[in-house]
């Protein structure tokens, strides 16, 4: 695995120190030598909020403790793997700090997988035990992790969560972890699409983890006893990035295992929401609803996904006197890695990208043809260096290699435009399709869809449309003449998560094409323009 120069251990601080100022607590407060330490100031400020149960700080630092024992009794070690397939929920934040002591490493996975995707993260990952949901909506947990169990030799452990019930009980444990894991060990992956299309999982260290969180809230003003809105679920880079802010600083994160804005709009009149962080389709719902009041809400950030941007912006700028920023982020180097300020430009502050929230986080702009740096107003791809890049994909050193330049820096793949103080988000430098904010390569789908029996071929595009974002359209060869386009929806609503399955399934005869130096090029250009034409049908 590909460890970037500023993970280099022995460079690595033994205490970590942020100079910022809190209510309460000065920069030399916030000092930590274990990940666990975050949780040790402020005691009897509440964690976490969820549903009716809240979670106080002291409490959730001795739920973690006891879980580290139960799992150290199950014979987890530092290094080992453990796979979270959970919603939001306190027993969420009390295994990543149960997990920290130990040096174990836990890898999320989404709730919206099902079992053929959840099985690649759990062999990808080698994950030792997975966590799943007593119950969570309508989906049967129990029956997928013992599907999963017998197809993963590594699996040994399936420890099953009543995520109503609060923190998890594990019962009397007599065994008792004396070593708490060093903060420069690896803590957690978040999946992101890469060119192969299928997810990698992006490792990060206890220490980027920690250090970002607490960058992060300095940079946007997250002080101790405010209050994080969590709408968006832990397992993705910003909702993760989010809730480790608050938590760093003594924040509450109120936890929304389930988004809707009407719930969300209670949420923050409820608990006097001061901060949260989003897409602008997200905070378009919660803004939409009237009879809750927002008053509380002070600081919000969002990454644009349905080109709604300004429009949120404007209004809650209008209703609420709230400066909307944009953000940037992503699996590999984390979330809310650049801001835009409340104070910036009306006409930039809405826009992707900004300035970096440390100085330790560095960026610069490479033209593509040159690969020299570009200047003030050019664009290029977007580089970065710091201590929040990833050390690598877990278990995928070809990728991790390839991920890198070789001064070492990361490659983000995100064409921008350079700025004097940072750059603009211009977009994906490949094929790379948002499906409803979730990044996912275009031929995970093509793959799926020819697995079915009665397609031969197929590609799969995005169009932009105002108010969604992209949407996916998929171009299906196919013999069977029985085989419709409600069949092929049918057989992606149950195999793929439901964010993935395209909007419509066109049949073709073949697909559009051009010779070149390395052979046959299908013309994605031509078939984003068929699937226009389609959709504007």
């Amino acid at each position: 695995m590909k460890t970037t120069s500023d993970l280099n251990e022995s460079a690595l601080p033994k205490t970590l120190s942020v100079s910022a100022q809190y209510d309460g607590i000065s920069n030399t407060d916030i000092s930590i030598q274990a990940f666990g330490d975050l949780l040790a100031h402020h005691p009897e400020l509440p964690a976490c909020h969820f549903g009716e149960l809240s979670v106080s700080r002291a409490e959730l630092s001795v739920g973690a403790s006891n879980s580290a024992n139960y799992l150290s009794s199950l014979g987890f070690t530092s290094g080992d793997v453990l796979a979270v397939w959970l919603p939001d929920s306190p027993a969420w934040l009390q295994l990543l700090f149960a997990a920290a002591s130990l040096g174990v490493i836990v890898v999320p996975i989404s709730t919206r997988y099902k079992v053929a995707e959840a099985n690649h993260v759990i062999d990808q990952s080698r994950a030792k035990g997975l966590v799943i949901a007593k119950e969570f909506l309508d989906y049967d947990y129990v029956t997928a992790a013992a599907s999963l169990k017998s197809s993963n030799s590594t699996l040994e452990h399936i420890i099953c969560v009543d995520i109503n019930a609060g923190l998890m009980s594990d019962g009397a444990v007599a065994h008792s972890s004396a070593v708490t894991a060093s903060i420069q060990l690896p803590l957690i992956t978040f999946s992101t699409s890469g060119t192969t299309g299928h997810p990698k999982l992006a490792l990060h260290t206890q220490l980027g983890i920690a250090k970002h969180a607490l960058n992060v809230s300095r940079a946007l003003e997250v002080r101790a006893g405010d209050v994080m809105l969590c709408a968006l679920p832990l397992y993705g880079v910003l909702g993760f990035g989010q809730a480790l802010a608050a938590i760093a600083v003594g924040a509450a994160c109120v936890l929304m295992p389930v988004f809707k804005g009407e719930d969300a709009a209670q949420a923050i009149e409820r608990h006097g929401v001061t901060h949260s962080f989003g897409s602008d389709g997200l905070f378009e719902r919660i803004l939409d609803t009237t009879q809750y009041s927002l008053v509380s809400w002070r600081r919000a950030g969002f990454t644009e996904f349905a080109g709604l941007g300004q429009a949120i912006c404007k209004k809650a700028e209008q209703d609420l006197n709230l400066l909307l920023t944009g953000l940037y982020g992503m699996s590999e180097c984390l979330a809310i890695a650049a801001t835009r300020f409340p104070q910036d430009d009306p006409g930039v502050r809405a826009l992707g990208g900004g300035s970096p929230v440390s100085p330790e986080i560095r960026l610069r702009v490479i033209d593509g043809d040159t690969g020299l740096e570009v200047t003030e107003g050019d664009q290029g791809e977007l580089q970065m260096t710091g201590y929040n890049i990833m050390t690598g994909y877990l278990h995928n050193e070809a990728a991790s290699a390839g991920a890198f330049t070789a001064d070492g820096w990361f490659k983000t793949g995100d064409l921008v435009r350079r700025t004097a103080d940072g750059f603009i988000y211009l977009a994906r430098l490949n094929d790379g399709m948002r499906l409803g904010g979730y990044l996912v390569d275009p031929s995970e789908i093509e793959r799926f869809l020819t697995q079915h029996e009665g397609v031969i071929g197929a590609q799969v595009v995005a169009v932009k449309k105002q108010g969604t974002g992209d949407v996916a359209v998929a171009f299906v060869i196919s013999a069977d003449t029985e085989l419709s386009e409600a069949k092929l929806l049918a057989y992606c609503k149950a195999g793929i998560a439901n964010y993935k399955v395209p909007k419509r399934i066109i049949f073709v005869n073949e697909f559009p094409e051009k010779p070149g130096p390395n052979g046959v090029k299908i013309l994605k250009t031509k078939l984003r323009e068929m699937a226009a034409a389609e959709l504007s049908v």
